[in-house]
């Protein structure tokens, strides 16, 4: 009964493994052709245009996917993939502006949407007044596996 009540109060990641729709490709190179952060799996050195937007206040306190809290006025990312601790210029071309983020979440699970930014991100970036644009994005290095 005292684990029940325990794991009630404790607060709950932001998605569900239940929440991520499988994807197993029957064929790996047709599947890549069109994911455009597939380009991101090949080296360290490759870059992507992806469709990012952002997200907060929603989720701000909350536990991200590796366990940290999420804070929305912090400097990360949401990826679908990547693992968790990797490292990623984001350049918004219409504003120029760039920033490096961490990837610590697991997102967006909208459709169309590639990469999720925290509030903060978003707006040194100058993202937030567009909510969803395309970035640039380039691995600085590469997180653990662990963790996903």
């Amino acid at each position: 009964m005292l684990l029940l009540i325990l794991f009630g109060c404790a607060p709950a990641p932001r998605y569900h493994s239940r929440d991520i729709e499988e994807s197993k490709p029957t064929s790996r190179d047709s599947k890549e052709r069109y994911r455009p952060e597939a380009l991101l799996l090949k080296g360290s050195k490759h870059m992507a245009i992806l469709t990012a937007s952002y997200y907060g206040e929603d989720f701000h306190g909350k536990l991200t996917a590796n366990g940290e809290t999420f804070d929305m006025f912090g400097i990360s990312a949401a990826h679908k993939t990547l693992p968790f601790g990797t490292v990623l210029k984001i350049i918004y071309p219409p504003t120029g502006r760039s920033i490096d983020v961490r990837v610590n979440d697991r997102g967006p699970f909208i459709g169309g949407r590639d990469i999720d930014l925290s509030y903060g991100a978003a707006l040194k970036l100058g993202l937030v007044k567009d909510g969803v644009g395309k970035v640039k994005v380039t691995i600085i290095s590469w997180g653990e596996e662990s963790g996903n």
